[in-house]
C-alpha cells in the first residue's frame, strides 16, 4: 500500500520557522519527482515546490522562493521541505506528493494527507 505521511507541521511565530517531512512507504519513488502542494478553506491547491527523482533539480514557487527549499532523501525516501521567515500568508495544510516534476496538481498519482502549519501574528 502506497503511502506518503506528512509530519512537522504546528503553530509558529511571524519570521519563525519550520521544517516539514513526508515519509514514503509501498514502493520505491526514486522513479518519481515528489512535491508539496498547500491548500486553505475555500481555495484551490497550490503549488510550492517540487524535487526531481533524483533530487537534482527543484522549483519553488515565487510566492516562496528564498524563504523555502525543498529536498529529499532518495535512500530514506523522505522529502522535506524547510521553511523560514514564515508569513501569515503562508498559513495552509501543506500536502505531500508524488509524481511527474511539475506545478500542476493533477500531475501527481500519490497524495499524503496533510499536515496543519498555523502562523500567528
Amino acid at each position: 500500500q502506497v503511502q506518503l505521511v506528512e509530519s512537522g507541521g504546528g503553530l509558529v511565530q511571524v519570521g519563525g520557522s519550520l521544517r516539514l517531512s513526508c515519509d514514503a512507504s509501498g514502493r520505491t519513488f526514486s522513479d518519481l519527482a515528489m512535491g508539496w502542494f498547500r491548500q486553505v478553506p475555500g481555495k484551490e491547491r497550490a503549488f510550492v515546490a517540487t524535487a526531481s527523482a533524483n533530487g537534482v533539480s527543484a522549483a519553488h514557487a515565487p510566492s516562496v522562493k528564498g524563504r523555502f527549499t525543498i529536498s529529499r532523501d532518495i535512500a530514506k525516501n523522505t522529502l522535506y521541505l524547510q521553511m523560514n521567515a514564515l508569513k501569515p500568508e503562508d498559513a495552509a495544510v501543506y500536502y505531500c506528493a508524488a509524481g511527474a516534476y511539475s506545478v500542476r496538481v493533477n500531475d501527481y498519482d500519490y497524495w499524503g494527507q496533510g499536515t496543519q502549519v498555523t502562523v500567528s501574528s
